[in-house]
């Protein structure tokens, strides 16, 4: 006997599709938004979604932003039980954004110095885990909806925290562009704003 929350194996099947083809999109489009402020003559438009600066927050939101976007387009091609997809996505998600910065101070405070193909490659890794995490919750964890609730306050503050701050970022390291050691938009090069 099924719960009213299992997938049918051609549900099963066509969710699995869906998390690899997502990987792929996630990562292609992490690569052009960390380049798409530049690209767009610092247009002030972009800023929310692309990376505007190289601190580790920024390369947050390029890998997340394409996240949701994909759990949107699964949501909305997919039969799968709302409250369950809802809630494995976006416990998917705050393990990608607890991983990612974890994994990058902690080698970071190792070695001494980060090094560019180990902080690239690692967000390519935690975006494929998260996926596989979502689909794993989805497909095998019993009651993941019980933490549905929970997930839309987590996804609110999300969405808060990536609209805040890319604006108001706080003087810590997590924002603070390693490169000019600015935090957030870097003003006197964007005479747009």
């Amino acid at each position: 006997m099924r719960d009213n929350g299992a997938l049918s194996e051609r549900n099963r099947k066509r969710f699995f599709r869906f998390e690899v083809f997502g990987a792929i999109f996630v990562s292609c489009a992490a690569v052009i938004l960390h380049f798409l402020y530049e690209w767009s003559g610092k247009e002030f438009w972009v800023t929310l979604f692309s990376a505007v600066n190289e601190s580790v927050w920024e390369h947050l939101k390029i890998f997340s932003i394409p996240y949701v976007i994909w759990g949107f387009v699964e949501l909305c091609c997919l039969r799968i039980p709302f409250k369950k997809f809802v809630s494995a996505k976006v416990l998917s998600l705050y393990f990608m954004l607890l991983s990612i910065p974890v994994f990058y101070y902690t080698y970071t405070g190792l070695t001494g110095k980060n090094i560019a193909a180990v902080d690239i490659a690692s967000g390519f890794v935690f975006t494929v885990l998260a996926f596989v995490i979502s689909y794993r919750l989805v497909t095998k964890a019993p009651c993941i909806e019980r933490y549905y609730k929970v997930s839309l306050v987590l996804l609110v503050v999300y969405f808060f925290m990536i609209a805040y701050f890319t604006y108001v970022p706080p003087k810590s390291a997590l924002f603070r562009d390693p490169i000019s050691g600015e935090y957030g938009i870097p003003l006197k090069n964007n005479s747009k704003l």
